[in-house]
């Protein structure tokens, strides 16, 4: 049988996959959403949800630096990465392991995509099909919902010293957009340094995520002592990030955000 993964790289496997390294926490997450949680015998220590997995199955490394000798001897049918999480040396030396699929997301119709791929993948296409299907439902009870509110301009860091802030062509980009707010930095793009001293009245919010780089109120006092008229506050960076099944909880999350915006 033959797959394309998000790179348009054939995958080849002579049977449903049953044994499956994942590399990826959101990716894992949808694994067990889909009903493969006893098929998954790799994860990486960031893959939190659900929260007892990694005592149930093997820890192989992270999401940049992993234990090949741990995972050849899973004896995985597939290894599951992401083209942002995961580096390309560490693709290339997994290849000679196992089947790798690789996603590449950047927008809500990538992670539909995604998930519809691992029905297949994983002969679970009725599951898949219901979780679009959530999400399509969600995505567009929201979009009602944020019609008539204000298009507040925001900024959404990710890190600190150095200052970093999601851009274009980020998933997080796409998740601004879909709230109705103006990313304050479109003009660049990915995840840039920025000097935050720059910032001028025109930011209407400050959105503190929680990954990867665990801002929180402290964090937010310091700030709001720079920038006393905008209004700062910590986001689950989850809801913003994580573009698997998460996805079907994340626009009631976002709900809750704007009455606290």
């Amino acid at each position: 049988m033959k797959y394309l993964d998000q790179l348009q790289r054939t995958i080849e496997l002579k049977k449903t996959p049953k044994r499956i390294v994942s590399l990826v926490p959101s990716q894992t997450e949808l694994l067990v959403d889909l009903g493969l949680e006893f098929f998954i015998v790799g994860v990486t220590k960031f893959c939190v949800h659900p929260s007892d997995l990694r005592q149930k199955t093997n820890v192989v490394g992270g999401t940049k630096k992993v234990n090949y000798d741990k995972i050849i001897a899973l004896h995985p049918d597939i290894i599951l990465c992401n083209k942002e999480e995961n580096t390309k040396d560490m693709i290339s030396e997994l290849e000679s392991i196992a089947p790798v699929h690789i996603s590449d997301i950047y927008n809500i119709e990538d992670a539909l995509e995604l998930i519809n791929m691992y029905g297949k993948l994983f002969s679970v296409e009725e599951k898949s099909a219901i979780i679009t299907q959530n999400i399509v439902s969600a995505k567009n009870d929201f979009s009602k919902y944020t019609e008539n509110r204000p298009k507040l301009k925001v900024a959404y860091f990710i890190w600190k010293d150095p200052w970093m802030v999601a851009a274009q062509e980020t998933f997080i980009d796409e998740m601004i957009s879909l709230n109705g707010f103006e990313n304050y930095f479109e003009n660049l793009k990915r995840y840039p340094e920025i000097d935050i001293e720059a910032l001028d009245d025109s930011l209407d919010a400050v959105l503190l995520s929680s990954e990867p780089f665990p801002f929180n109120e402290s964090h937010v006092a310091s700030l709001a002592q720079k920038l006393k008229n905008t209004k700062i506050i910590v986001v689950d960076g989850e809801y913003f990030s994580w573009y698997g099944s998460r996805l079907q909880n994340a626009f009631d999350y976002f709900k809750k955000l704007h009455q606290d915006l």
